[in-house]
Order: structure tokens, then sequence, then C-alpha cells
């Protein structure tokens, strides 16, 4: 069983800054890319931020210059940190990996996503 589970959400003022955590954990055998993504009432879920394996990012031209994605592959874990913080990025924010996992003598690929954590920013 692999899964992801985040950590960091809460409520800040406009301006401020969080910290998101997002950790892969069961027979792991590595991990491909790995992203944070949102979701705001009655809007689709949209990109955020990916990181790829060898250490690339891209980013939503609406948080460039603010947040940051970064990965530590020894710990199986994604962060983002969000600084400057509006109002508009208020949401739940998704983790998502594509995951190498042992299956008997194979390892097989899935896209694993975490359960969400809310972020509000108060104006």
């Amino acid at each position: 069983q692999v899964q992801l589970v985040e950590s960091g959400g809460g409520l800040v003022q406009a301006g401020g800054s969080l910290r998101l955590s997002c950790a892969a954990s069961g027979s792991i055998f590595s991990i491909n890319d790995m992203g944070w993504y949102r979701q705001a009432p009655g809007k689709q879920r949209e990109l955020v931020a990916i990181i790829m394996s060898g250490g690339s990012t891209n980013y939503a031209d609406s948080v460039k210059g603010r947040f940051t994605i970064s990965r530590d592959n020894a710990k199986n874990t994604v962060y983002l940190q969000m600084n400057s913080l509006k109002p508009e990025d208020t949401a739940v924010y998704y983790c998502n990996a594509y995951i190498f996992y042992s299956s008997g003598s194979y390892a097989r690929g899935a896209d694993y996503w975490g359960q969400g954590t809310q972020v509000t920013v108060s104006s």
C-alpha cells in the first residue's frame, strides 16, 4: 500500500507564509514527478507547481516568485513553501506523485493523490 499524507495547511493573513509537506510511504521503489495542485470552491483543480525527479521545476504563473517547491528524495517528501499569500490562494491543496512500487517481483507505476489540506488566506 502506498499513500501520500499532507500536512501544514491552515489559516493565515494576507502577506503571510505557510509550508506544506507531503510524505509518501509504503513499498516504494522510486518516485517520478511530484507536484501540488489546488481546488477552490466552484473551480476546477489546477496545477500549482511540479518538480521532476531530476529537480527541475515548473510553476503556475499565478504563484511564480511567491511559491517554491522542493523535494527530499531520502524522505520521499515534497514541500511547498508559500510566501506573500493572497486571498485568491485560498483552496484545498493536494499533493500528487507518480510512484513506482514493489509488487511481487515487479515494479509497477501509478498516480497517487493525497487527501488534501485546506489553506485559507484572510484579507
